[in-house]
């Protein structure tokens, strides 16, 4: 659910619900406030911290969701799993972007921290065209190297039935509140 108390969303909540409800389903925690993604990312207790920056748009995040998806049935994964959202909790994301640190604004992209670091980020450019098997090989080699959190993040039964959201970004209602 999104944020009230910041600037309101760029789309309407009941039109996004399915792609925020696809990273949830395999372990993802949203992140709706600024001292929330704060409070996550600057961590130094050497645990590493995957953020995906979601996005209504079709072509991208309709490979990159089910990209790490799959790459998150690896048997290492990072040890914790957030997710903000581009274009609803337009500060936490603000606020994520800041923490990157100097990369162009991307949505969607991934980033993986470790003790407040920057280890590896994905820009959207990098996902674009990239089928979702690409994105989860690219993304296992990553979380070999970097990661010792066991895997998969759910079991392999539950993932089988995780719906992945498609849906073209210029097609999504704006949010009319």
């Amino acid at each position: 659910m999104f944020n009230i108390s910041s600037r309101p969303p760029m789309y309407d909540q009941s039109a996004v619900q399915p792609m925020r409800d696809e990273l949830v389903a395999v372990g993802f925690t949203e992140l709706l406030h600024p001292t929330d993604v704060e409070n996550v990312i600057k961590v130094n207790n050497n645990e590493t911290v995957f953020v995906m920056i979601n996005s209504v748009c079709g072509c991208a995040a309709g490979s990159a969701r089910p990209g790490v998806s799959l790459a998150l049935q690896n048997d290492k994964i990072p040890d914790k799993l957030y997710t903000v959202f581009a274009g609803q909790e337009r500060d936490a994301v603000d606020k994520t972007r800041e923490l990157i640190g100097k990369v162009p604004p991307s949505s969607p992209s991934f980033a993986l921290f470790k003790n407040g670091v920057l280890l590896h980020f994905m820009h959207r450019y990098e996902i674009e065209g990239n089928m979702p098997q690409q994105i989860s090989e690219y993304w296992r080699k990553i979380f070999n190297e970097h990661c010792s959190a066991e895997g998969p993040s759910i079991p392999p039964e539950h993932f089988a039935k995780v719906m992945h959201a498609k849906a073209c970004g210029s097609k999504i209602p704006l949010y009319q509140g």
